[in-house]
């Protein structure tokens, strides 16, 4: 247990600071970030603290789908965008297309192997992915057509809120999946299953 609650801790610090380099590449990003993105520019507030308050708002949202978080849902709402503003306090923006494009792969990899650190300490899903689990169990939506519908949905908010859509978020899309494919079997912890909140697919 303790392991399992230091390499939680490791995984969510480390996804934030992942998404806080992608940030500063400036070359695109994932859906939900871009959203975060958007609500920053409209609104001023940070753009980690943003990601902790709309984790915070989707997680009400488990509450008519009948889902129960765990405790690394809790700590993923409270450190991911935490860890992420940190990051951008102290990585500068990045110029140059080639070192832009390298610096967002550096944080897809940081985001992936976070991925696979949380999510194998198996303390529960995160907050979005909870909610896509949850439309599934409660509409019986394949999870692909959830993900679909979600993310392509506040990908277009935020990209009209002024979130930044590129070639990064193609990358992230394309990617993500495989990276975390190859990361999860490495940290999964495949404790009695008794012990276990239920896994998730991906970050």
């Amino acid at each position: 247990m303790p392991l399992r609650l230091v390499q939680l801790l490791i995984g969510l610090v480390m996804y934030g600071a992942g998404c806080g380099v992608m940030v500063r590449a400036g070359i695109g990003l994932d859906p939900w970030t871009v959203f975060a993105q958007g609500l920053e520019r409209q609104t001023g507030v940070g753009i980690g603290w943003i990601t902790n308050i709309v984790g915070f708002l989707v997680l009400l949202l488990w509450i008519p789908l009948r889902q129960k978080p765990g405790i690394g849902t809790v700590l993923n709402i409270l450190l991911v965008g935490t860890s992420m503003q940190g990051t951008l306090a102290v990585v500068p923006d990045v110029h140059g297309f080639g070192y832009q494009l390298l610096v967002f792969v550096v944080g897809m990899v940081l985001v992936a192997i976070a991925s696979g650190l949380y999510i194998g300490a198996r303390f529960g899903p995160g907050p979005r992915d909870g909610l896509m689990t949850g439309l599934h169990s409660r509409f019986g939506w394949p999870i692909w057509a959830c993900r679909l519908a979600v993310e392509a949905t506040v990908l277009l908010a935020g990209w009209m809120l002024g979130g930044t859509v590129g070639i990064g978020t193609v990358l992230f899309a394309a990617g993500i999946g495989p990276l975390v494919h190859l990361a999860l079997p490495i940290f999964d912890r495949k404790a009695h299953p008794a012990t276990l909140d239920r896994p998730v697919t991906t970050a």
